[in-house]
């Protein structure tokens, strides 16, 4: 058991489902079988959460990560007791909710940089309630960006056998057409290569998908894939890259799932979200790369409408600890 990744968990916004599926997954064998698993967050929260799942868990303030019991049936906790129980309320924008949510991260990425924990995987947070929690960022990947002093971290999914990288992420779809650049499609090929030379994916084609239906058809349903995209992945290929495409993303999906590339380019936000939750909602993980430590996400929300009934499903979570686990020995080299 000592051998195995120390994998941080954060709690997310406690408002949220984050510290129900948190509980799940911890409640059942998987995590414990490729890593330790300690939570960042709150212990009584974690308590209340384990009462509304119905599971029979101990839950145990530690210090420091190395302090764990690790087994099943305890959930080791650093508890920076930052909930406050006397005016929180279950799924509701709160500023100290997303303050706490923030901490958690903080306190995560400490850890990560110092050595002391190998991976971190993040429970869901609220983008409103961080910002009137006071938190200047919109978002996860923001936050560990300007934590670890990493300028653009990259997203990448991993869904069963498909992995898929974003060129545009929290942009509107008429804006996230003018990106759609020779030279910024160049540069997401070289750090999407780079990302999957150091997870250990080294040599596979990266799929450019199509932007328009059938990637155009040559000038017919529009000019990026003629003015941009193309000449984007012949310059590609001439620097000595392994990439194909414009490929359309009614098939460059199904094609990558098969295995015919390691990875895809999706050129807007919701054109690969929507292949890889299609898929498979529960196991969609988001990895953010690039940076000096390796995060892993479940990839949904606070899920504040049905949050504090215990309905939440851990399987996201599990999926996260995994993935975490999974590419963890990478990272602590």
């Amino acid at each position: 058991m000592n051998d195995l990744p120390l994998v941080a968990v954060t709690m997310g916004d406690p408002a949220g489902v984050g510290r129900e599926i948190i509980v799940k997954s911890l409640a059942g064998p998987e995590p414990w079988e490729v890593s330790r698993p300690i939570v960042i967050g709150d212990a009584r929260a974690l308590e209340d959460a384990a009462r509304v799942c119905a599971l029979d868990l101990t839950i145990n303030p530690v210090a420091e990560p190395k302090a764990g019991r690790f087994r099943r049936g305890t959930v080791d906790v650093i508890d920076l007791a930052n909930v406050d129980f006397e005016s929180f309320e279950w799924g509701r924008v709160q500023a100290g909710c997303g303050k706490a949510a923030y901490e958690y991260i903080e306190s995560s990425v400490k850890l990560a940089m110092s050595g002391a924990v190998a991976a971190v995987a993040t429970a869901p947070i609220n983008k409103e309630a961080l910002k009137v929690g006071g938190i200047n960022f919109i978002g996860h990947t923001e936050i560990f960006g300007g934590l670890t002093k990493t300028v653009d971290p990259l997203t990448m999914f991993e869904t069963r056998n498909l992995r898929v990288f974003f060129l545009t992420r929290h942009v509107s779809l008429r804006e996230a057409c003018k990106l759609v650049t020779k030279e910024r499609i160049l540069e997401a090929l070289a750090r999407c290569r780079t990302a999957l030379d150091g997870l250990g994916l080294k040599g596979g084609t990266i799929a450019v998908a199509g932007l328009n239906p059938h990637s155009g058809e040559h000038g017919l349903f529009g000019s990026e894939e003629v003015d941009e995209v193309e000449p984007a992945v012949r310059e590609a290929q001439k620097r000595g890259m392994n990439v194909a495409g414009p490929i359309g993303a009614d098939s460059v999906f199904h094609q990558a799932l098969t295995g015919k590339y390691a990875a895809v380019l999706s050129l807007y936000h919701d054109q690969g979200h929507i292949a890889c939750k299609t898929l498979d909602f529960d196991r969609t993980i988001s990895l953010t790369l690039g940076m000096p430590i390796l995060r892993t996400s479940v990839d949904h929300g606070t899920a504040f409408d049905i949050a504090g009934s215990g309905k939440a499903s851990g399987v996201s979570m599990t999926e996260a600890i995994l993935v975490a686990a999974k590419y963890a020995p990478i990272f602590s080299r």
